[in-house]
C-alpha cells in the first residue's frame, strides 16, 4: 500500500493521463453497451422446457413459435363493411412485413376469442422468428402498426418479444433518468458536507468515471455472452453510491491531514495509507458479495455479478489512484471556492451530538439491542410470504405499450395465448398408428376438461372449431387442419405434440397450480412426456435462482467472516457483523414484499397493484448488493473502534469515541446512497423500482438504527470478548491494520 501511495502522489500527472486515456477509450463502447443488453430471462441448458424447445425445432421443424400480438381498436366496428375493409388493408400489409412468416386473422383462432362482441376490439397474431432476427422483425411490425394506425384504426403490439424489448428500452432510459435525478441532489448534499465546490465535484467525478469504464467492460461482455438489462442498474447504483461513498471518506481524511502541515503530497499519501486501506477492504467485501451472483448457472444473472464486481473494483481503483493524485495537485484549493460554512461540515473531529447519543445507547445496551432487533424482525416478517417469478408485462408500469395491449388481450379472454404449455408425448421409438389414436385422443380430452383450460390444439379439432367466430369453414378450415396435423407429429411420427392454452394469462404465482393439474393428467396417460412452454421455462428459471440463494449466502458469509476476522483479530466481531447485516437484508426483503406484492403504499410509489410477485432475481440481487454495501459502514465504524482500543482506551469508551467520530461520515454517505437508490423508484420497470426501494430502505436502516444503535449496544455488552481470538489462530493469520 505504501508503494501505491508514493507512486500516485509523486507522479500525479502520469496517473491522471492514464485514467484520462482509459476514459477516452471507454466512452464509445460505454455508450453502445445499453442497446446490447437483454431482458430475456434466459433458459437452462438441461431444463425440461429447453428440451421441449429443442425437440420442436429439430424433430417438428418448428422455427417460428415466437408471436407478435396486434391489438386493434376499430371505429367503425369490425362488423361493418368500412371497418372490415380497413382491417383487410392492415392484414395485407402485415403479411408483407419482412420476417413475418404467418398471420392469423382476428376470428380465426377457434376457441380463443379474438374479436369483442361489439366488434371494436380485435386480436391478430403474427408469427416471427424465435431467436435470430426476432427483435428486428418486431421493430418492423411496430413501425408498420404505427404507419397504418390512424383515424378509425388504433394498433398496439404485445407478445413475449415486445415485452422483452420494452424491458430493455425502459431499463436503459430509467437508469439514465435516475442518474440525472440523483447527481444534482447528491451534489447538494456534498456541498453541504464540504462547503466547497472543488471538494464537492471530486466524489461525483469518481462515480461517473467508474461507471463509464465499467459500462465499457460490460460492452465487452455482451460480445461473448448475454448480459442482463439489470446489469446497467447495478453498475449505476454501485458506481454512484459506493464511488461517492469512498470518495467522501478519502476527501474528508485528506482535508484532515492537510490541516496538519499544509503539505498536499504528504497529506495525499497519508490519506491512501489510512482511508485508502479502509476503502480497499470495504471494496473487497462488496466485490465478494457481488460475486455471489456468479454462482447460479444462468448467464443472465452471472453477467450482473460480473458487472457488479467490475464496477466495485474500478470504483476502488479510482478512489485510491486518480483521487489522491488530484488531491496532491490541488492541495488547499480542494477547499475552494468556499460556498457554505456549516459547523457540522465533514471532519474527523468528534461530534458532540453523536457522542452524546452513543453514551445514551451504551448506558442501556440491553434495551437498545432488544428493541432494535425486534423492530427489524417485525419489518422482515412479510418476507416469509414472498413469492417470486417472472412478472412479464405486469413487471412494467401502466402506460407502456406491451403492458397496456396485453391488458386488452386479457379483456378479450385471449390472454392464454402468452401462457401456452407445449406437451411432447413419446411413443418409445414406435411410429404412430391406428392403435394409438384412441389413447392420444383420450389424453387430449382429459386435458381439455381441466379447469382453466380454454382450448387444446391437437389433431382432433374439427373444421368448426378452427373456423371459430370468423365462420370461414370450407377450404380455409381444411387447410388449417392440414397444417395442424403437420405440427402435431414429429417428422418420424414417433413423437406427438399438444398445445394447451389456458383461459387467461398466468401470473408467476398461478403457474404451479395449473402445471400440477396438467402433469396429473399426463402421468395417468401411459405416455412418457415432456412439458414445456413459456410458463414452465419461467418457473424453472425462478427455481434455479431460488436454489442458488443458499449457496450464495453461505459463500459470502464464509468469505466475509474470514476477511473480518483477519482485519479485526476477532471471532465475535465478524459473527456479529453477519447477523446484523442479515437483519438489515431481511428487513429490506420484508418492506419490498409488503409494497410490491402486498400493495401497501404501492400507488404513491408508482408500483402497479397487479404484479403479484417479486422478480425471481430480486432476492439474490438485493442480498449481494445490500450485504456488500452494509459492510462499508461496518468497517468505517469497527476500524475506528479498533483504533481507539489500540490507543489504550477501554472498550466502552472506544465505542463511544468511534461513534462520535464516524457518525457524520456514515450518515452523510448513507444520505447520498439513499438519494441514488431512491431515484430508481421513479422508473417504469418494477424490478428496478423494487431494487431501488429495497436498497433505499436498507441503507436508511443500516446507517441509523443498526450502525449507530444496535452495533454500539452490542459492542458494549460483549466487552472484552469483542477482541478475543485464540492465540494459535492469531499466530496463523496475516496482520492487517485498518484506519480512516
Amino acid at each position: 500500500m505504501r508503494a501505491l501511495s508514493e507512486f500516485v502522489t509523486r507522479r500525479p500527472w502520469l496517473v491522471l493521463a492514464l485514467w484520462g486515456l482509459l476514459a477516452l477509450l471507454s466512452a464509445y463502447p460505454a455508450s453502445q453497451a445499453p442497446r446490447n443488453l437483454s431482458a430475456d430471462p434466459g433458459s437452462l441448458a438441461d431444463a425440461e422446457s429447453t428440451r421441449v424447445t429443442t425437440l420442436l425445432r429439430e424433430r417438428f421443424g418448428e422455427e417460428d413459435t415466437n408471436t407478435a400480438l396486434l391489438v386493434t381498436r376499430h371505429d367503425p366496428p369490425l362488423t361493418t363493411p368500412v371497418g372490415q375493409a380497413a382491417y383487410d388493408r392492415l392484414l395485407a400489409g402485415l403479411e408483407d412485413v419482412p420476417g413475418v412468416t404467418r398471420v392469423l386473422a382476428a376470428g380465426a383462432q377457434g376457441a380463443v376469442p379474438t374479436v369483442s362482441e361489439d366488434g371494436r376490439l380485435s386480436l391478430t397474431v403474427a408469427q416471427i422468428p424465435l431467436e435470430e432476427g426476432a427483435a428486428e422483425t418486431l421493430a418492423r411490425v411496430r413501425a408498420y402498426a404505427d404507419r397504418v394506425g390512424g383515424e378509425g384504426l388504433a394498433v398496439r403490439v404485445t407478445g413475449g418479444q415486445a415485452i422483452a424489448d420494452d424491458f430493455t428500452e425502459f431499463a436503459e432510459s430509467d437508469t439514465k433518468r435516475s442518474e440525472f435525478a440523483a447527481l444534482p441532489l447528491t451534489a447538494l448534499v456534498l456541498l453541504g458536507v464540504f462547503g466547497a465546490l472543488v471538494a464537492t465535484g471530486l466524489p461525483l467525478m469518481v462515480g461517473v468515471l467508474s461507471i463509464t469504464v465499467a459500462m465499457a467492460g460490460v460492452y465487452g461482455l455482451t460480445r461473448v455472452t448475454e448480459v442482463s438489462t439489470f446489469a446497467q442498474s447495478v453498475i449505476t447504483m454501485l458506481g454512484l453510491g459506493a464511488g461517492i461513498d469512498y470518495a467522501l471518506l478519502m476527501v474528508s481524511r485528506f482535508r484532515e491531514e492537510l490541516a496538519r502541515d499544509g503539505d498536499s503530497q504528504a497529506a495525499a499519501s497519508r490519506t491512501v495509507l489510512t482511508a485508502g486501506r479502509s476503502v480497499l477492504f470495504s471494496g473487497l467485501t462488496v466485490a465478494i458479495a457481488m460475486a455471489a451472483l456468479v454462482i447460479p448457472p444462468i448467464a443472465f444473472v452471472r453477467s450482473m455479478g460480473l458487472g457488479g464486481v467490475l464496477a466495485v473494483l474500478l470504483t476502488v481503483l479510482a478512489s485510491v489512484t486518480v483521487l489522491p493524485a488530484l488531491l496532491a495537485l490541488l492541495g488547499e484549493r480542494v477547499n475552494s471556492p468556499r460556498i457554505l460554512r456549516f459547523p457540522w461540515a465533514q471532519s474527523a473531529g468528534a461530534s458532540a451530538a453523536w457522542t452524546a447519543l452513543a453514551r445514551r445507547v451504551t448506558a442501556r445496551p440491553g434495551l437498545a439491542v432488544l428493541l432494535s432487533t425486534l423492530f427489524l424482525l417485525v419489518l422482515a416478517l412479510p418476507a416469509l410470504n414472498m413469492k417470486t417469478g417472472y412478472a412479464g408485462a405486469w413487471g412494467l408500469t401502466p402506460g407502456v405499450e406491451s403492458r397496456d395491449a396485453l391488458a386488452d388481450v386479457r379483456d378479450l379472454g385471449a390472454g392464454g395465448l402468452l401462457s401456452q404449455f407445449e406437451v411432447i408425448l413419446d411413443l418409445g421409438g414406435e411410429r404412430y398408428g391406428p392403435d394409438d389414436r384412441a389413447r392420444f385422443q383420450g389424453v387430449v380430452e382429459d386435458l381439455r376438461a381441466l379447469p382453466g383450460v380454454q382450448t387444446v390444439i391437437s389433431p382432433f379439432l374439427t373444421p368448426a372449431d378452427l373456423a371459430g367466430d370468423a365462420g370461414s369453414g370450407g377450404t380455409d378450415a381444411i387447410a388449417a387442419l392440414s397444417l395442424l396435423t403437420s405440427r402435431s407429429f414429429s417428422e418420424d411420427r414417433t413423437l406427438l405434440r399438444v398445445t394447451v392454452v389456458p383461459d387467461a394469462y398466468l401470473r408467476a404465482d398461478q403457474i404451479d397450480p395449473f402445471e400440477g393439474r396438467l402433469r396429473g393428467v399426463l402421468k395417468d396417460s401411459g405416455f412418457q412426456y415432456l412439458l414445456g412452454g413459456a410458463p414452465v421455462g419461467e418457473r424453472e428459471f425462478s427455481r434455479a435462482l431460488t436454489d442458488a440463494l443458499p449457496a450464495a449466502v453461505l459463500t459470502v458469509f464464509a468469505a466475509t467472516f474470514v476477511l473480518l476476522m483477519v482485519a479485526f483479530r476477532s471471532l465475535l466481531v465478524p459473527l456479529k457483523s453477519l447477523l446484523m447485516n442479515t437483519l438489515t437484508v431481511g428487513a429490506a426483503y420484508g418492506v419490498v414484499t409488503l409494497v410490491v406484492q402486498g400493495g401497501l403504499f404501492a400507488g404513491p410509489l408508482g408500483i402497479p397493484d397487479d404484479v403479484g410477485v417479486l422478480d425471481s432475481s430480486l432476492p439474490l440481487i438485493l442480498f449481494a448488493v445490500l450485504f456488500g454495501l452494509s459492510m462499508d459502514y461496518e468497517i468505517f465504524l469497527l476500524s475506528r473502534v479498533q483504533e481507539e482500543v489500540l490507543r489504550g482506551h477501554p472498550n466502552d469508551e472506544a465505542v463511544v469515541l468511534a461513534v462520535g467520530r464516524t457518525a457524520r461520515i456514515i450518515t452523510s454517505a448513507a444520505l447520498i446512497m439513499f438519494i441514488v437508490f431512491a431515484a430508481f423508484i421513479a422508473g417504469r420497470v418494477v424490478a428496478n423500482k423494487s431494487i431501488g426501494l429495497g436498497l433505499a430502505v436498507a441503507v436508511a436502516l443500516d446507517a441509523t438504527l443498526v450502525r449507530l444503535v444496535l452495533v454500539p449496544a452490542f459492542l458494549k455488552l460483549a466487552g472484552k470478548w469483542n477482541w478475543w481470538l485464540p492465540d494459535w489462530l492469531d499466530r496463523l493469520l496475516p496482520r492487517l491494520r485498518l484506519e480512516h
